[in-house]
C-alpha cells in the first residue's frame, strides 16, 4: 500500500527544490538546528529510528510534526531519487501541503 501520490510527487519536488534532507544524519541535523518542519518516516522504518527521531522532534520545545508514512524506503526512493526510511522538510509551504494531504480524511486545520 502507498500514499497519495499526489504526496510523494510533492516530495519530489521538495527534493529537487533542496528543501528535503534524507536519510538518518541528514534529518537528525535538521531537526536540530530547527530547519525541518516536518519529518516523514517510511513504513519499513525501524522502531529504533522511530522512537530516535520522534524523541529528537519533541525535544526541547520543538514540536516537529512527525508522521508515518504507508510508502516503503523503495517508494520514498522512487519519487525522491534516495532511498530512505525518513525525510525531513525544511520548507513551511511544502509541510503545510502535504501534512494536508496526510489529514485529508481527518477534518481540521493544519497547525505548523
Amino acid at each position: 500500500m502507498t500514499d497519495n501520490p499526489k504526496l510523494l510527487s510533492l516530495l519530489g519536488m521538495c527534493r529537487r527544490a533542496g528543501r528535503l534532507s534524507c536519510g538518518h544524519d541528514a534529518a537528525i541535523g535538521s531537526v536540530r538546528s530547527k530547519s525541518a518542519k516536518l519529518c516523514l518516516l517510511s513504513s519499513d522504518a525501524s522502531q529504533r529510528l522511530r522512537n530516535e527521531i520522534e524523541r529528537e522532534a519533541d525535544f526541547e520545545g520543538r514540536a516537529i510534526p512527525v508522521r508515518h508514512l504507508l510508502s516503503t524506503m523503495d517508494e520514498i526512493g522512487k519519487a525522491t531519487g534516495l532511498k530512505s526510511a525518513v525525510v525531513t522538510v525544511n520548507d513551511e509551504g511544502f509541510a503545510k501541503s502535504m501534512l494536508g494531504l496526510l489529514n485529508e480524511n481527518t477534518p481540521g486545520e493544519v497547525n505548523l
